[in-house]
């Protein structure tokens, strides 16, 4: 029996249908190559997007919650900020260095930092280097001490300017052990009185701050674990400048409405540059 021969045009059309089945992807291992590559591709892109967040979070600008009212009114519980991490130079996590920044911490700022070690936290099973915000008060080569709870700085009198009704008051005459690293720094027989044998809180110094050392204090003066505890900060310790309060809400422990993040929220503080 004669075999029917295939004609040329047959032949073309089976040739032309997978070639196009190939573009198309389909026919078995072209089709399973092409779902590899769209994963492939779906995975870089959400790389490169993680990757992307990473670098502007660690070197540029980064978002802060304040957690307590040491900073009061300067900074609210349930204020969130972002941070200019770029300004004193970001630092390079998992090392000691930091980058160089386009300006240094000036005295009066509002400075985040990491915490020098607090044992006594540690002890307890906190954190002891936790990031704080506070004001930068004492820059390296002052002389800072406190009288009768007013600060001075190179003799001259720093008087509160952000004060508020909201801030708590305390005993100044508190001691605690914590304030003997004050001892180290202290110096005597100098025109702005002698040092106290004991320093309390609202009486200490005078001390001169070293160089690379910054002296912090919270606004909220009788609501601050601040400087007068843990000491002073290193400049490797600084992480930013807090720049504005993006959304700020009135926290469950002091709000009576439910889901307060969404309907106690402080509308008057959105957008709220941080001086």
């Amino acid at each position: 029996m004669a075999t029917r021969k295939s004609s040329g045009k047959e032949n073309a059309g089976g040739r032309k249908g997978s070639v196009a089945a190939a573009r198309n992807g389909s026919g078995g291992p072209k089709g399973a190559g092409t779902s590899s590559r769209k994963l492939w591709d779906g995975f870089k892109s959400i790389a490169g997007t993680i990757a992307i967040f990473l670098v502007l979070r660690t070197f540029l600008i980064e978002a802060y919650r304040i957690p307590s009212g040491s900073m009061i009114p300067a900074l609210l519980v349930g204020d969130w900020l972002f941070v200019n991490k770029l300004r004193y130079g970001p630092h390079v996590p998992f090392t000691d260095y930091n980058l160089p920044g386009y300006a240094e911490p000036q005295r009066g700022e509002v400075v985040v930092f990491e915490s020098p070690l607090q044992a006594d936290e540690v002890a307890i099973g906190n954190d002891g280097t936790p990031t704080l915000v506070k004001r930068l008060v004492g820059l390296p080569g002052d002389t800072i001490y406190m009288r009768d709870a007013m600060l001075y700085v190179d003799g001259v009198a720093q008087k509160l300017g952000y004060t508020s009704a909201e801030q708590t008051l305390g005993d100044g005459s508190e001691t605690h052990p914590l304030f003997d690293w004050q001892h180290r720094f202290e110096v005597a027989n100098t025109r702005f009185g002698e040092p106290p044998a004991q320093p309390t809180h609202d009486n200490w110094g005078p001390l001169v701050i070293p160089p690379e050392r910054f002296f912090m204090m919270g606004d909220n003066r009788y609501d601050s674990k601040d400087g007068r505890y843990w000491g002073l900060v290193p400049r490797k310790n600084v992480r930013g400048r807090p720049m504005f309060v993006y959304y700020s809400y009135v926290t469950a422990m002091e709000s009576d409405r439910p889901a307060s993040f969404i309907t106690d929220i402080r509308w008057g503080r959105l957008g709220h540059w941080i001086r």
